[in-house]
């Protein structure tokens, strides 16, 4: 019981998660299910993202070049050999070794620098693996994109639906583990205060980069996922639209807390398929952009430190006020 009263967000996150689990099993919806499974894939990506703003303190406009290398390698290495699951699980840690390699790359070139220099030359990068898979058609056939195949066991999308939530799952107890650990702590004193972390003895950039692979890894796991779910990757991976959701879902949800990434996550891509689900039904949702943007709004308006944040300073304000009530009475 004890356990259940410090850990009430984890504990809500597995019953969440075992709910999750058995839907499938009692009601069949395959648009619910394409949904559901889209909301677990950038859940994994608003989470890697949230490591880098939430935790270490770093603004990136190019997190969507990891999200896009993940897509890609995949969909080339699939497209290319058979679609089994031996020749799948190559192409899976290959990905993940160039996913990390470029992340290690990227963090050692960049990192040294601050604030918004480090964020647009990250977007220049991002712009630079864009421009290689338009101009590089021999290999990504531009802005066309291609298909793939994919071995059989993710071909039902229910059985796609349970290993995207076991993946979702397993990220986000390794992050929790992750950002407890002292790599962690010295990850959020980076972010509280970069200089005074440094005069202490630490080598900020290596802590930095450290923070930068693991998240890059992430992001490329969450663009495996995606090509996957497709079975079809193009330009688009590469957007700056990718990375700007990402920020969305962190800030909407709540920066450095984890559960935040995925309940933006869950907010955002629902709100896109109501809305242009509307589209079909009145013309004025048409331009459902723009009700996008006032969700937004209203959001970051009632809830400043994200839906997370906003809801723990609450709690937090309740109980010093009881705390305080409590000394009233005992003194009285």
């Amino acid at each position: 019981m004890k356990w259940l009263r410090t850990n009430k967000g984890t504990t809500l996150f597995w019953i969440v998660a075992a709910f999750l689990f058995l839907l499938p099993f009692v009601y069949e919806s395959r648009n619910l299910m394409i949904l559901l499974t889209q909301i677990f894939i950038f859940s994994v990506f608003a989470m890697s993202y949230d490591l880098l703003l939430g935790f270490t303190g770093i603004v990136s406009f190019g997190h969507a070049m990891f999200f896009g290398i993940g897509a890609y390698s995949i969909g080339i290495f699939m497209k290319r050999f058979e679609p089994t699951m031996l020749n799948f699980l190559l192409a899976l840690l290959a990905t993940l070794a160039l996913t990390a390699l470029v992340s290690f790359l990227v963090g050692l070139l960049t990192l040294r620098l601050k604030s918004h220099f480090y964020a647009m030359l990250t977007l220049s990068l991002s712009g630079l693996f864009l421009v290689a898979a338009e101009k590089w058609r021999s290999l990504t056939h531009g802005n066309d994109g291609f298909t793939f195949r994919v071995p059989e066991q993710f071909i039902d999308r229910t059985d796609y639906y349970l290993i995207c939530l076991l993946i979702i799952a397993a990220v986000f107890m390794m992050l929790k583990r992750f950002t407890n650990s002292p790599l962690g702590r010295v990850l959020q004193a980076i972010r509280e205060n970069e200089q005074r972390t440094e005069s202490l003895g630490f080598h900020v950039l290596h802590y930095k980069i450290a923070a930068s692979i693991v998240s890059g890894v992430l992001a490329g796991i969450a663009g495996i996922l995606y090509a996957m779910s497709l079975r079809f990757v193009n330009t688009s991976v590469f957007s700056m639209d990718i990375t700007l959701d990402a920020l969305l879902m962190t800030i909407i949800g709540g920066v450095g807390t984890l559960y935040g990434a995925m309940i933006g996550a869950g907010l955002i891509e629902f709100a896109h398929d109501w809305l242009t689900g509307l589209a079909k039904e009145h013309w004025i949702f048409e331009r459902w952009i723009i009700f996008f943007g006032i969700i937004y709004i209203l959001v970051v308006m009632f809830f400043p430190k994200g839906i997370v944040g906003t809801l723990r300073t609450i709690t937090w304000k309740r109980k010093k006020q009881q705390a305080v009530k409590k000394k009233e009475k005992l003194a009285g």
